[in-house]
């Protein structure tokens, strides 16, 4: 007998991190502080960017929308996981998953596709710096950053809507705090085929060609650096990529972590922690990595930090 489709009326299970009701008001405080601390770092790195005029500059330009990105791409996830743990619930409705979904795929794309427009920016500004203002517009600026959008608007619609033709049954447990694509399609009870295929081709591409091109632009960057005479030289060109080179490790050592982890164990509570490395800790740490190398950067934190100060006492007069 075939089972029965439920998709209809269905309502997904996700991954509870922990069964004892003991540890659920911790793991509420230790991901609710994350979260603010991921949304408040971000926050601040946007309002430092755009407040200073000294950072209206194609780099900071795209971190800012790197940042912007990390808050929505933290909390398209984490206040239902806080939401669930407070309601000692793990149920999530077809239509709220297939919407996570589809964020989490777009937001995870833009993550990618703006670490390789900033190698690209730092490849002009270091290898051909005479032609770097000219080239780096704000048109073109915002040009690349509206392509990286719709690409992956486009990307993440057409994997959602080759999920909705999809039938699921009564086996809809999902080892995550969130609904990850390749999760949700492999709990359906019809053929998967041309989803399995889809997934793993535009994985590949997504993941092979920008890595590439990165690693293309720190080649050519390295060999310019090399060619400098002085020292100092040497740290101030290189002293511009090592938070993007940073964060581009961290981006992509954490989403690979997630599919290994995936792929290689069927453990719950291993593909957990490793998605809160990739969804959480990531975003999290992203405005640290820019903000405490980068004197720019601090400079702006600190004027605004120090306005803020003088607006609360001016107001308390």
């Amino acid at each position: 007998m075939d089972p029965k489709n439920l998709t209809g009326t269905i309502e997904f299970l996700l991954l509870r991190f922990s069964e004892k009701a003991t540890l659920e008001p911790f793991l509420f405080g230790l991901f609710l502080s994350m979260y603010l601390i991921t949304v408040l770092g971000n926050l601040l790195l946007i309002l430092a960017v755009s407040s200073d005029p000294h950072l209206h500059k194609p780099m900071y330009f795209f971190l800012s929308n790197l940042s912007f990105v990390d808050i929505c791409f933290t909390s398209n996830a984490v206040p239902k996981m806080l939401c669930n743990i407070q309601t000692r619930s793990k149920a999530i409705s077809y239509k709220g998953c297939i919407v996570q979904m589809y964020f989490s795929i777009l937001l995870a794309g833009l993550d990618n596709l703006l670490l390789t427009v900033m190698a690209f920016d730092r490849f002009m500004a270091i290898c051909h710096p005479l032609h770097y203002t000219v080239i780096m517009n704000p048109r073109l600026c915002v040009l690349l950053v509206l392509g990286c959008w719709r690409f992956s608007a486009l990307h993440s619609l057409m994997h959602s809507l080759m999920v909705l033709r999809l039938s699921f049954c009564a086996d809809v447990e999902i080892p995550h705090f969130l609904c990850e694509l390749n999760e949700v399609v492999h709990l359906a009870c019809s053929n998967t085929f041309l989803n399995d295929v889809f997934i793993y081709s535009s994985a590949g591409v997504l993941g092979s060609i920008p890595l590439t091109g990165i690693l293309y632009s720190y080649s050519k960057i390295v060999s310019s650096i090399r060619r400098i005479s002085s020292s100092q030289g040497k740290y101030k060109a290189f002293s511009t990529c090592v938070s993007h080179l940073s964060v581009v490790c961290l981006f992509y050592g954490t989403g690979l972590c997630v599919y290994l982890s995936s792929a290689s164990t069927q453990k719950s509570q291993s593909i957990a922690v490793s998605s809160v490395m990739y969804t959480v800790v990531t975003p999290m740490l992203n405005p640290f990595i820019y903000s405490l190398r980068n004197k720019d950067i601090k400079g702006a934190l600190r004027i605004l930090t120090g306005k803020n100060a003088m607006k609360a006492k001016s107001s308390e007069v």
